[in-house]
């Protein structure tokens, strides 16, 4: 392989850094496909660093040792954090998206890439500084939100179904109280994606009642699991007595009522002097 720039070098490191978040990266990777000694590479990450310190594009992290590297830690600061929640504040303030039931139509955001993947930013960002060993959400609006999460942590998806398919195999099912409808439903978890003493985050689109959340804490109890974070798009603090109380949430919807004003904010996360947990 012909012998590279600096300037190329530097742009096929940081391709490979954003590809891979929070993976370590061997300097022998990167000498090997850049055809280039170890000191040169070194002398490149140093660059990417300082740019990416600079700019506030997340972190770069040295991990010493036989087996270490490099890793891109993906971060965003608590000022363009709040930025993209008042602007999406913006587009839920929208009448129209009140549906029957006092629910809010959220969808198109759900599976719109631009917010989804600011926002799944946003929320790793939160939860950089705790062990996690898998990000869990229930089918179906939460999962391209969970799966921002995990991507930018570098760790496992686990996706729960509302009920047992054939294609799973072997599967734990729990009942559980809905916090939105006050009926009992089902949730499952085939026994082959949680790993049993996991730690885990549940991340999804819209807190309510807090059942789900209180269903998928029983249902890893079944794994000898632990949920230790919640972190979800909206939450709507207009309901009283939810069945949890620790969790975290970008935006604050009240008053879900056509006939009054809609009081939607960025949440208090973005109030405190510490953006990570």
């Amino acid at each position: 392989m012909e012998k590279l720039t600096r300037n190329n070098r530097v742009v096929a490191i940081t391709k490979l850094l954003t590809e891979n978040p929070n993976k370590i990266i061997g300097l022998n990777k990167f000498s090997g496909l850049l055809n280039a000694a170890k000191s040169t590479i070194s002398e490149d990450i140093v660059i990417v660093r300082e740019v990416f310190a600079k700019l506030n594009m997340g972190k770069i992290e040295t991990i010493a040792g036989a087996a270490g590297g490099i890793k891109y830690i993906p971060s965003i600061n608590k000022d363009e954090a709040r930025e993209f929640a008042e602007g999406l504040c913006e587009l839920l303030k929208d009448e129209s998206r009140i549906i029957p039931g006092n629910f809010i139509y959220v969808t198109d955001l759900m599976y719109d890439p631009t917010i989804v993947s600011r926002a799944g930013l946003i929320l790793s960002t939160i939860f950089s500084n705790k062990e996690i060993d898998s990000v869990v959400t229930v089918e179906t609006k939460g999962i391209p939100l969970a799966y921002e999460v995990s991507k930018n942590l570098g760790i496992p998806l686990v996706i729960i179904r509302k009920e047992g398919k054939v294609t799973e195999g072997s599967t734990v099912s729990i009942n559980y109280l809905s916090g939105t409808s006050g009926r009992i439903q089902q949730m499952s978890l085939s026994k082959k994606l949680m790993k049993p003493n996991s730690k885990c985050i549940f991340i999804d689109d819209f807190l309510r009642g807090g059942g789900t959340a209180k269903g998928i804490i029983d249902l890893l109890n079944e794994f000898d699991s632990k949920l230790v974070g919640i972190g979800v798009l909206i939450d709507n603090i207009g309901v009283k007595n939810k069945l949890i109380s620790d969790y975290i949430s970008l935006i604050d919807l009240n008053n879900l009522d056509k006939d009054k004003e809609l009081e939607i904010t960025p949440s208090k996360i973005f109030d405190g002097d510490n953006f990570n947990l």
